[in-house]
């Protein structure tokens, strides 16, 4: 078959790989003039250096995604050093992991800064918490995440600790905002993987940019498969004859034939693509329904370490503000002879996304010098802000089951992307596993034709 991939991003990227991998003939069309969508590097040339556009990490459930790596040659890039740091404010930490004496100490209530009576008020919570989230009650979905804490008494304590940073973690938005049943959803997952692999959920992240990790193996498998890229082709529409996909049309009136297509488009770019498509009115009604989040991330050189005590550290309190730290030298053996690379994550930023690069830059250093004793003295030697206004979709409640599947009524169309039906809600994971359901999809309308 001649497959065309709408959009290159992961998802897409996953979708041309392994259709290119079973054999067919595939054209990737991107509007922008690089691979990589939301994961990418990005060259900074004010210091000479290529960091990633925000901190990319993994959980060790993220089967699709590592088959991905697999197959464009970069799972080894990959580590996954089994724990993170909490770091209170003044400067005392405390390592914290999944499994082991750290998940048990969780599971019992002992968390940074939970003291007295709410350490078994935490631990009773946690319990009811995991069993509504396994035998979700029908009411779960109406409510925010923050009223579900607040039903099964989770102390203020332990929200600060871990809870509303999980929420934040697994969906990209506030427990405010969040339907309570995304994060138990998300839970269940991961309690799930861990099940089928025996091994507890672990964090790890990639030692290369983002770049050698995702696009440059996939440019050299498509080199070697003859998958034609085509970069600044903008889709119009995709076209349908007799409830068969026909091919696509781009904005310059070119008409591109192909016996399947895989829209791979992020959710803000897709109403208007599949006007043809019977059914896309429950497609947009999701559009409309998947309300932007913004990220900030910021790449702060400075001229010394504030030591750090682990490659990656959660700040206490520090939510909306300056959530988590990133030591690259760590992560990346950078030699830190020039300069000291931190990244810094803020998600759900809905305050800080409108300040200015330098605000920006002055709030955190405030944060980190709060944090780490050692950032008194440091001096920023560049400050490099990356702003995502659309990084990923909020689900408030009621969406439920609003997320289109990757199957359409159209033959020979199927969607990807984060936003289609997953197991996850906006990961790498959600992107490389609604490639793989699309790919899917495709390839059993193949057989069916032989």
């Amino acid at each position: 078959m001649h497959c065309v991939v709408v959009g290159g991003g992961l998802a897409g990227l996953a979708s041309a790989v392994w259709l290119a991998e079973a054999g067919h003939r595939v054209t990737l069309l991107e509007r922008r003039g690089s691979l990589g969508g939301r994961t990418i590097a990005m060259p900074v040339a004010a210091v000479d250096d290529v960091p990633d556009n925000g901190q990319h990490v993994f959980a060790s459930g993220y089967q699709h995604l590592m088959r991905y790596l697999d197959s464009v040659g970069t799972r080894e890039h990959v580590a996954f050093p089994g724990h993170m740091t909490v770091r209170m404010p003044g400067g005392g930490t405390r390592r914290s992991a999944f499994g082991g004496v750290a998940g048990l100490r969780a599971a019992t209530g002992d968390l940074p800064g939970v003291t007295g009576l709410d350490r078994w008020r935490t631990a009773r919570a946690q319990v009811t918490l995991i069993r509504q989230a396994l035998r979700p009650p029908p009411w779960l979905d109406d409510i925010t995440a923050d009223e579900w804490f607040r039903r099964i008494g989770m102390p203020q304590s332990a929200r600060d600790a871990l809870w509303d940073g999980i929420v934040i973690g697994l969906t990209g938005d506030k427990p405010d905002i969040s339907s309570a049943k995304v994060p138990a959803d998300l839970l269940v997952t991961g309690i799930r993987r861990a099940r089928e692999t025996r091994t507890p959920i672990s964090i790890g992240y990639p030692t290369v940019d983002l770049d050698t990790l995702f696009v440059d193996g996939a440019e050299k498998l498509f080199a070697d498969a003859g998958v034609v890229v085509r970069h600044r082709a903008v889709v119009a529409s995709v076209d349908v004859l007799d409830d068969t996909v026909s091919g696509v049309t781009l904005t310059d009136g070119e008409h591109i034939p192909a016996d399947a297509v895989i829209c791979a488009v992020p959710v803000w770019n897709v109403r208007g693509l599949l006007d043809q498509v019977p059914g896309h009115e429950q497609i947009y009604a999701a559009v409309e329904n998947l309300t932007p989040v913004p990220i900030v991330s910021v790449n702060l050189y400075l001229d010394r370490s504030i030591g750090m005590a682990d490659w990656g550290e959660i700040l206490y309190g520090g939510e909306g503000v300056l959530e988590q730290v990133w030591d690259r030298q760590r992560m990346h053996d950078r030699d830190p002879s020039r300069h000291h690379l931190y990244s810094t994550t803020v998600s759900a930023a809905y305050e800080l996304i409108a300040k200015s690069n330098v605000e920006i830059t002055d709030i955190q250093m405030r944060m980190l010098r709060s944090y780490y004793p050692d950032a008194a003295g440091a001096t920023v030697i560049h400050s490099h802000v990356v702003r995502m206004p659309k990084s990923t979709f909020a689900q408030r409640p009621g969406s439920a089951g609003i997320r289109p599947d990757q199957r359409t009524e159209v033959k020979g169309l199927a969607l990807a992307g984060d936003w289609t039906r997953t197991d996850w809600t906006t990961t790498m994971e959600g992107a490389c596993q609604s490639a793989a359901r699309a790919v899917e999809v495709i390839l059993e309308g193949s057989s069916e034709d032989r």
